[in-house]
């Protein structure tokens, strides 16, 4: 026969009131920034090498990199960002969905083309925008 009765907790329960999941600061768009500058360093090297293994590597490191910027988008989006940010940038978005697709298969992640890389750089300079905007109040 199972038992009703409620489990002990060794945890207190306290409710807090936060817009993002930690105190702020742990959050910034300076994260996706260095993973596309650094896809943006490794596009240029491996123009300048004909090494095959080199330019595996490189391309391998680069495909990494690729999905760090979009893992770090997507964690402003969906923990940093809340629906006030929203209502007040009804751009962000679309411009965050831009920059992961430009992070992605059809951009840094799947081709070896500088001008993808520095549009995803102008896209996250959009979204850092946005994001120092929201820190102001």
């Amino acid at each position: 026969m199972r038992s009703e009765r409620p489990m002990l907790s060794l945890f207190r329960v306290t409710d807090v009131s936060a817009h993002c999941d930690l105190p702020c600061g742990v959050y910034d768009p300076a994260q996706a920034r260095i993973e596309a500058e650094s896809i943006k360093a490794i596009i240029a090297k491996v123009a300048d090498n004909d090494d095959p293994d080199f330019r595996t590597r490189a391309i391998l490191i680069k495909e990494q990199r690729s999905e760090l910027v979009k893992h770090h988008l997507w964690v402003l989006w969906t923990d940093y960002f809340k629906p006030p940010h929203f209502e007040k940038f009804p751009q962000l978005h679309t411009l965050v969905n831009e920059a992961t697709k430009l992070a992605g298969a059809s951009g840094t992640k799947g081709e070896l083309d500088a001008a993808k890389a520095d549009e995803l750089l102008a896209k996250i300079d959009e979204i850092d925008a946005i994001f120092k905007e929201t820190k102001k109040g």
